[in-house]
């Protein structure tokens, strides 16, 4: 008997799109509001979250640029959240990688990570995770992404960093109406400064320029 293997890639089918951002908030009363912060200035202040588990990506996974989301409206998360108080370091991280399968088929994971270390040490240590997620499926990368962000909480203040793949199309459970977009929603405090607590976005790169110094 032949066995015949079809080695050309198969495209996903399906479309799911979503984005990477960060955020974090230093002037927290409890670790609850400076989470709270991080939200808000995700753009996930007015959203339900569902929070998702798991490696894989819905088929058919496509970054795209951020959006605004309507008060009420229902929102997958892959979230990565990590907390510190009076003067320590915390950092999250969250990276996805669009791969291709050893038979062709292609397909998109996703990886977070929290710490209480630096930027630079959750940054390798995310890397690290990404890897190991694709050593486990056998997974040749295609196009990859990925965002860390520090916090250094104030003195006497709680701090939250929050990393986070949102994809607000893939549930389509959404029922009833959902509220119209409220943007540019900020919060300060005295001594705050408003560079660090915005979201930020990370460049997207492709498979020449993957790499793991590990």
């Amino acid at each position: 008997m032949d066995f015949k293997i079809d080695t050309s890639r198969k495209k996903a089918t399906g479309s799911c799109t979503g984005w990477l951002m960060t955020s974090v908030a230093s002037w927290g009363d409890t670790r609850e509001d400076a989470f709270d912060q991080c939200l808000v200035e995700l753009g996930l202040g007015d959203s339900r979250l569902i929070r998702m588990e798991g490696a894989m990506l819905p088929v058919g996974f496509e970054p795209t640029q951020p959006e605004d989301l309507a008060m009420g409206s229902l929102v997958e998360c892959h979230v990565a959240e990590s907390y510190t108080h009076d003067g320590g370091t915390a950092s999250a991280g969250v990276a996805w990688a669009q791969c291709v399968t050893p038979e062709g088929d292609e397909c998109a994971i996703v990886a977070t990570i929290s710490s209480d270390g630096s930027y630079e040490e959750t940054e390798l240590l995310l890397k690290r995770t990404l890897k190991q997620k694709l050593a486990s499926r056998d997974l040749e990368v295609v196009e990859h992404q990925i965002a860390v962000d520090e916090v250094t909480a104030a003195d006497e203040h709680h701090g939250c960093a929050i990393a986070a793949l949102i994809m607000p199309d893939t549930l389509n459970m959404q029922s009833g109406p959902v509220g119209r977009v409220r943007g540019g929603l900020t919060r300060s405090a005295d001594g705050f400064n408003p560079g660090q607590g915005t979201n930020r976005q990370a460049p997207r790169k492709n498979s020449g320029d993957f790499s793991f110094q590990l």
